[in-house]
């Protein structure tokens, strides 16, 4: 056996359980995870800013807290409009 060949092997071996299948994730409680993720993020947004104000953070961490607040409070509106949206093109199905 090849001394190429046998290293090839060993790597497909070793990558192998990165492309394997996953199950699908578990879909019940999602939103609420969701949810919680949102105000978790909300909250480290103002913890950081409330100490950058006192002096206890950096401004780094005071940007990057609030460009994650930022693109979680856009995400939520768009999420919130894609759903009014939606609700308003069932509403306008026929019976």
């Amino acid at each position: 056996m090849d001394l190429r060949s046998s290293i090839a092997a060993q790597n497909y071996a070793a990558s192998r359980p990165a492309t394997a299948a996953r199950p699908a994730p578990d879909e019940s409680g999602g939103l609420e995870r969701l949810a919680q993720d949102f105000a978790r993020t909300l909250e480290q947004g103002e913890r950081t800013a409330l100490a950058a104000m006192s002096g206890g953070a950096d401004p780094h961490a005071l940007v990057q807290a609030l460009a994650q607040t930022e693109l979680a409070v856009e995400t939520a509106v768009t999420v919130r409009n894609k759903v009014v949206e939606a609700y308003q093109e069932i509403l306008r199905m026929p019976v």
